[in-house]
């Protein structure tokens, strides 16, 4: 990346108005007045070469930016929303760019770009001159990959953004400044006074990122969510001894997120930080046969425990390789792969509906009970057909099916 950012003004500015009209955004730089400027990420990624999803077009103007970005959405037809009515910050959504318009709070536009998070998200496209500025040396922090903020003042008035410093790290491969390190250390508890939502955001950037292992190690070195004994639970790992290239990239993208979010938050933050119930019971049930193999021999397992695990961690068991012991990780993954192995993910040869019409019983807690006993006997290799399925299934209603006077 370093080496091919591109650094002569020209050549940004030529990629900058290719990119614009690339995205049809042209369009909208009639509505805007003399003295407005493109700034943010939008500048940053174009000068990085780098590609996204999506797409964000962060505008300044000197004044009514509620009423142009009204007037942009209704020529379009686009979606339009007020994100600030007091600062006057709005959002147009075009396709999958954003569009947010936003007023200068400053005299001028350098005491406005001071007042940005970071160097490198601080430098400006001047619409009307058609030139670069860049007061705070953000296009040097970019070619030395560097994180930097021009005034600690910027972070405390929007402590999130002490968050977004991982989120480039990750996203970026970026270094976070020795200076901004420290304020980060002294001011981590300022992440509380944040909308739960927004945290919750970030840390789903953070742990898509290229780079999420390097960013989720520095959040656990610095211990940005927990008590000072938080990481001292046996459930986080050392990230940096493990080998992750038996996952492939597939398996990485869909499977290491919830991995790592279960590396820097407990269950009380996962709460507190809004995270799904879906999100907050996979990472219980992670926790949960971590702390089960933890006191019981992996390869003494009986067969009910076994097939327990594999029932609750079939739709993510990618998550949870990296609890078990070395030689078994990849044995697993690829038993996993394979679709068709019943005890990795358990299925059935017989349905409910099935087996009452074939053996005349109802609903209830008996059926739900057969239909795990023949999966499980499928798991293990003891069932080869319908035929037997049924037979199976008469035998042990016989057996566990109560009696009666």
């Amino acid at each position: 990346m370093k080496n091919s950012i591109l650094t002569d003004h020209t050549l940004i500015i030529n990629e900058l108005e290719t990119s614009i009209k690339l995205h049809n955004l042209n369009f909208i730089l009639g509505f805007l007045p003399k003295g407005s400027y493109l700034v943010g990420g939008y500048i940053r990624d174009i000068i990085l070469r780098r590609e996204t999803k999506e797409v964000d077009f962060d505008i300044v103007v000197p004044l009514n930016a509620i009423e142009i970005g009204r007037s942009i959405a209704d020529n379009i037809g686009s979606k339009f929303i007020i994100l600030d009515e007091k600062r006057e910050v709005v959002r147009v959504i075009l396709n999958h760019i954003n569009i947010d318009i936003a007023n200068q709070v400053s005299a001028t536009i350098e005491g406005d770009l001071c007042s940005r998070d970071f160097s490198i998200n601080s430098i400006a496209f001047l619409f009307d001159k058609k030139c670069l500025f860049d007061p705070l040396n953000g296009l040097k922090d970019l070619k030395i990959s560097l994180i930097r903020t021009h005034s600690e003042v910027n972070l405390l008035n929007d402590p999130l953004r002490i968050l977004r410093c991982f989120r480039f790290v990750s996203e970026l491969n970026f270094k976070i400044d020795l200076d901004l390190i420290t304020f980060i250390k002294k001011n981590k508890e300022r992440l509380l006074l944040v909308a739960k939502e927004r945290i919750n955001y970030e840390i789903g950037k953070i742990v898509k990122g290229v780079n999420a292992l390097d960013a989720i190690v520095l959040l656990q070195k610095f211990n940005i969510f927990g008590s000072d004994n938080l990481y001292e639970d046996s459930f986080f790992l050392d990230l940096l001894k493990i080998n992750y290239k038996d996952l492939n990239k597939e398996e990485k993208d869909k499977f290491l997120p919830l991995f790592l979010i279960a590396q820097i938050l407990d269950v009380v933050s996962l709460k507190k930080f809004k995270f799904s119930k879906s999100e907050i019971t996979k990472i219980k049930l992670l926790r949960k046969w971590h702390f089960f193999l933890k006191n019981k021999n992996i390869y003494q397992l009986n067969e009910l425990d076994r097939f327990k695990l594999h029932q609750e961690l079939e739709m993510f068991l990618p998550s949870f390789i990296f609890y078990l012991p070395q030689k078994l990780r990849l044995v697993w993954l690829k038993r996993w792969r394979d679709k068709e192995d019943k005890l990795f993910h358990p299925s059935n040869l017989i349905n409910g509906d099935e087996i009452k019409q074939n053996l005349k019983i109802k609903d209830g807690p008996i059926l739900g009970e057969l239909l795990e006993y023949l999966s499980r006997e499928l798991a293990f290799k003891r069932l080869n057909n319908f035929d037997e399925a049924i037979f199976k299934a008469k035998q042990w209603i016989e057996q566990n099916a109560p009696k009666c006077d």
